[in-house]
């Protein structure tokens, strides 16, 4: 009972933020018809109730399974072993990520099916997954991880020379789209899993970050080959979004009741035949462990259905109808600011944030408060959302103004900030974007491109993810530099530095 009351308490003020903004705007800016009004309402007690089962069971089955995973692929010795295991789990994981789904429906839609949701669901997992693997090579020959994210986005911006705009904003999106609720805890607990088996404590505390990272690189290159290698398509410049009103209060959650159903089903079934199979082969768990883990995916099952529910039935709609009536006025002062304000609560209410905080607060024995990086990531997503915003009211500034310099930025610090906060930051990039980023700020967003004359909605209703996900390593590395020059002016010299 503690820890549901717990959990509880940590999701009311996650998710409360949302709420009360939207009430707000509703009350004050644009009034909104009363049937979106309440299936908006609705859809957050549903949001509640899925992150507090969700959080339950991503700590009594996801996470352990992710560190018993990790420990014996490494225990085993075998290298080839390791990087089959890496290719094999990154797959399911980002082909089961909701975040993913939801990106890959919407580029669907967007694109009338010149890009199928399949398509980006399998190129992007691939990608994942050789990155996966790669993480793991890392990991085992010492390799520094800001040698590594070097040359890897040297070789993603080499890559965007020749990559279209649409698939440019796409790419980026999805780097961040497949790092969420689901494959952020398992990723980094399969990551410290592995990285424990360190004799180098330092070592060992440093490798424990960075997987992530490299995991959600892997779906931009992915992406990106796939435009280059690809017959050249034009694609539509008079794309819209339909935004249908619904008069309806339950018929969206009676509507989308299968599908929610059948995606949870889907995002969790690989991760539990791995389990199955991995326990009879390697971990082989007593009948009390087995039955908590197992326990723990029941909560995670539960609590995915009742998220994808409440995001899915009243959190994107209400998220776009928003984003167009304030793009559609003559003062776009307004949708700007609202754009930081939505990117600061939001990012409070992603699931895989807390999870990253808590792992930070655990693995640096508590010198690195959760409090700490939160803040810093709430207004770091908070610009990304406002700049993504002023992007589409300004027609002459595309997407690569802002991911070129931001990254060089990104690069150039890691050769000045303790290597511990160059995982983090790499990391934080991929897990604001989780699914309420990918549902509520897109749906915004998107609403905002489509309503705003001259916008077009395929290269400037997306790019917010990709910009939400570059602004967390610029700011958390500050957040390096700020603590190790603290840590020097107190005299202390820290593991980490």
């Amino acid at each position: 009972m503690h820890v549901l009351i717990s959990k509880l308490k940590g999701v009311l003020v996650s998710v409360l933020p949302i709420t009360v903004l939207v009430l707000l705007i509703h009350f004050t800016l644009t009034p909104m018809d009363l049937p979106l009004l309440i299936r908006f309402i609705i859809g957050s007690i549903l949001v509640i109730i899925g992150l507090t089962s969700f959080f339950i069971g991503v700590d009594i089955g996801i996470t352990p399974l992710g560190n018993l995973t990790g420990s014996s692929l490494a225990k085993s010795n075998k290298l080839w072993l390791v990087l089959i295991g890496g290719v094999i789990l990154g797959f399911f994981i980002s082909i089961a990520e909701p975040g993913l789904m939801v990106l890959a429906g919407q580029v669907d839609m967007v694109t009338s099916g010149a890009i199928s949701s399949t398509t980006i669901l399998v190129v992007v997992s691939v990608g994942m997954a050789v990155m996966i693997a790669l993480g793991f090579l890392r990991i085992f020959y010492n390799i520094p991880l800001y040698k590594i994210l070097l040359v890897t986005y040297i070789f993603i911006f080499g890559l965007a020379l020749f990559t279209s705009s649409e698939f440019l904003a796409i790419s980026f999106d999805a780097s961040g789209a497949t790092t969420g609720i689901l494959a952020v805890p398992f990723i980094l607990a399969l990551s410290t899993g592995i990285s424990k088996l360190k004799k180098d404590s330092k070592a060992s505390e440093n490798d424990s970050f960075g997987l992530v990272a490299m995991a959600s690189s892997g779906a931009i290159i992915a992406v990106m080959l796939l435009d280059i290698l690809s017959p050249v398509t034009k694609y539509a410049e008079d794309m819209s979004l339909d935004i249908v009103k619904e008069s309806s209060i339950w018929g969206p959650f009676i509507n989308g009741f299968g599908a929610n159903l059948f995606e949870s089903v889907i995002s969790l079934f690989p991760l539990l035949i791995i389990f199955l199979v991995l326990n009879a082969i390697a971990f082989k768990l007593k009948k009390r462990d087995f039955r908590q883990m197992a326990t723990g995916f029941i909560f995670t099952f539960i609590g995915l259905f009742f998220f994808l529910s409440g995001v899915n039935g009243g959190f994107m709609e209400i998220g776009a109808t928003i984003g167009a009536e304030l793009a559609s006025w003559d003062n776009k002062t307004y949708v700007v600011i609202i754009a930081f304000i939505v990117g600061v609560v939001t990012i409070l209410a992603e699931p895989a944030v807390y999870v990253l905080t808590k792992q930070i607060e655990d693995v640096t024995v508590g010198y690195v408060k959760k409090i700490a990086v939160l803040v810093p990531l709430a207004l770091g997503v908070g610009l990304a959302v406002m700049l993504s915003v002023i992007r589409i009211v300004t027609p002459n500034i595309q997407l690569w103004h802002y991911l070129l310099p931001g990254y060089i930025i990104a690069l150039a610090l890691m050769f000045f900030v303790p290597k511990l906060f160059v995982g983090i930051a790499f990391d934080a990039g991929g897990v604001a974007t989780g699914p309420m980023t990918a549902t509520f700020i897109l749906a915004f967003v998107q609403g905002a491109a489509n309503a705003f004359e001259g916008a077009n909605l395929l290269t400037d209703g997306f790019g917010m993810i990709a910009m939400v996900a570059m602004m967390p390593i610029i700011t958390l590395q500050i957040l390096g530099l700020i603590f190790e020059i603290i840590s020097k002016k107190k005299g202390i010299k820290k593991a980490h530095e």
